[in-house]
């Protein structure tokens, strides 16, 4: 039942998230060559036992690092995911050797693509929290962010769709 359960709030994820929209300015974190900008997260109904983390990740240095693991104040777990289409079928997997961040390269963690997951949640997460967390780089180590919490169903940390 609790795999059921966890599949249905999975999916719900997945559906109200498929939209882009402006990320709001918020939070900004450097850990050597990488920054970490506008970390946030939604408001969950009750009884959710999921939520998903997203920020820009910009690794301004010469070799690539690795967003590998984190933990979050709210949840028991915390993996790093991403979603994409396979035949028609949006499909959400943990990334077992976590997100790479090439030299150069910006890396979006949004609704719908690469995102972070809160699991098995302590209480609701309330429009307006701040979610503590800490993201484990393979290079950078360990980084200390604030997930700002946005409405249910939000498209971007400001709550806006276009």
């Amino acid at each position: 039942m609790m795999r059921k359960t966890f599949a249905i709030a999975c999916a719900a994820f997945a559906l109200s998230g498929a939209a882009s929209a402006q990320m709001a300015a918020t939070q900004t974190v450097n850990a050597g060559p990488l920054r970490i900008e506008a970390p946030w997260t939604r408001a969950t109904p009750g009884g959710a036992k999921v939520a998903g983390g997203f920020m820009k990740i910009t690794n301004t240095g010469t070799t690539p690092d690795r967003l590998v693991s984190g933990s979050a104040d709210v949840s028991s777990r915390f993996e790093v995911h991403e979603m994409a289409v396979v035949d028609g079928v949006m499909k959400m997997r943990e990334l077992a050797k976590g997100l790479e961040i090439a030299p150069g390269a910006t890396v979006e963690l949004k609704p719908g693509g690469y995102h972070v997951m809160f699991i098995e949640l302590k209480k609701p997460i309330v429009q307006g929290d701040v979610v503590r967390g800490t993201l484990v780089f393979e290079k950078a180590g360990k980084v200390d962010v604030s997930f700002t919490a946005a409405p249910i169903g939000a498209p971007a940390a400001g709550g806006h769709k276009h």
